[in-house]
């Protein structure tokens, strides 16, 4: 597993086969963005948006986004070529659609080594079928082999939705389970989890709610379908500044000399335990990471 903190707040999907897109990311505010040669692309023009994306990954220009290619399932009759293109293209990672068991994300390590991928190139995994669910904790475990290089797990919410008959609410209390599933999966075995779409770009509201939701179960962030959402998925997964102050009060209270080698102090007269000196040294660095970020974009 990539043992790097960066922010994860807004991943967005572009279609691999519309070059004017693939250009238009190079300036949009997302953390990271992933070029799709599966659901979006019609089964006539899969080759195509092949070529395409691989050729806009190699020709750069996406700054410091991190650049992630989902490809077509291995039994389909596109996918071993696109992981084979992909594998060398240059992008950050590639994303992995309907992983149901560690087998198929084994056999996807084995291809990406054949294709000569760098050792660095990440592995993203998509649940969004009831195995994928069930086997979340078994396909979690694979980031603790460093030949597979799982980093990322993304929720694919709405093949969940067809594949269970399970019905779309505005609460989405009938996956809420399965939500939560993933994300206890992910963090027992450190990696970052991304929340499913909201379908409906205009709906500012219901975007909204949806975020919040999925910062309260723990997600690092939402996977989005049109750029109007970048900026608000960014602002309700960035740590507000109540939250940086505290988690840097944190931090500086256990560094103190009176402090040293104790696992509860007390902090303005609340208990602090080790495990909040963790979580406030991530919000400290995401909040850094994405600082800077901004300073390089102004």
């Amino acid at each position: 597993m990539t043992g790097s903190i960066r922010p994860r707040r807004s991943v967005l999907y572009m279609p691999g086969i519309n070059q004017r897109a693939l250009e238009k990311a190079k300036s949009l505010a997302a953390d990271s963005l992933i070029l799709d040669l599966e659901d979006s692309v019609a089964p006539d023009a899969k080759e195509a948006a092949r070529n395409l994306v691989c050729t806009a990954v190699k020709n750069g220009g996406y700054g410091d986004r991190e650049v992630i290619v989902r490809i077509n399932g291995l039994d389909s009759g596109w996918g071993q070529d696109d992981l084979k293109a992909a594998s060398v293209s240059g992008a950050d990672g590639i994303l992995i659609p309907k992983v149901g068991s560690a087998a198929t994300l084994n056999a996807v390590a084995d291809a990406m080594r054949a294709a000569n991928a760098p050792e660095t190139m990440q592995i993203w995994a998509m649940l969004e079928t009831p195995h994928g669910i069930l086997n979340a904790e078994e396909i979690s475990a694979l980031s603790a082999d460093p030949s597979t290089n799982l980093t990322c797990l993304i929720m694919g919410t709405n093949d969940l939705l067809k594949e269970t008959r399970t019905l779309f609410v505005p609460n989405r209390y009938p996956v809420l389970t399965w939500l939560s599933m993933a994300v206890l999966a992910a963090r027992a075995y450190g990696l970052d989890i991304i929340d499913g779409v909201y379908n409906n770009f205009s709906d500012e509201e219901g975007l909204q709610k949806e975020c919040n939701q999925g910062r309260a179960l723990g997600f690092d962030g939402k996977t989005l379908i049109h750029p109007a959402q970048l900026a608000l998925c960014n602002e309700i997964f960035t740590p507000s500044d109540d939250e940086i102050e505290w988690s840097r009060k944190i931090l500086a209270a256990f560094q103190e000399p009176q402090n040293a080698g104790k696992g509860v102090i007390t902090v303005e007269g609340q208990m602090v335990e080790l495990l909040h000196a963790k979580i406030a040294e991530r919000t400290v660095a995401i909040a850094q990471a994405i600082e800077n970020r901004q300073q390089a974009a102004a």
